[in-house]
């Protein structure tokens, strides 16, 4: 393999990598123990920057944002169903089992 076939290798791989304002990764991130993910503090960071993107934790399958739950005040239901609605939202995202 010469010089030029090599660059051009090179070229490849970080167009795949770099684009216009974002790194895109086509493998898992992984993060060794007590490594951290640190934010600026000015603007804030989104995970998610569409309602039908999809996110999950703790190994949960990924799901779509859940709709909004109606305030429990003045509702035909009672307010056990509310909670039980939350704790429906936690369970999907992974949060709680």
């Amino acid at each position: 393999m010469d010089r030029d076939e090599v660059i051009k290798i090179i070229d490849e791989k970080f167009d795949s990598l770099i684009k216009s304002d974002r790194y895109v990764f086509e493998k898992h991130l992984q993060y060794l123990d007590g490594r951290n993910i640190q934010l600026g503090r000015t603007t804030g960071t989104k995970i998610g920057t569409s309602i039908d993107q999809k996110v999950a934790f703790y190994g949960t399958t990924p799901v779509v944002q859940q709709s909004t739950i109606a305030d429990a005040s003045g509702c035909s239901g009672s307010a056990d169903d509310k909670v039980n609605e939350v704790i429906d939202v936690l369970q999907a995202l992974g949060f709680i089992a």
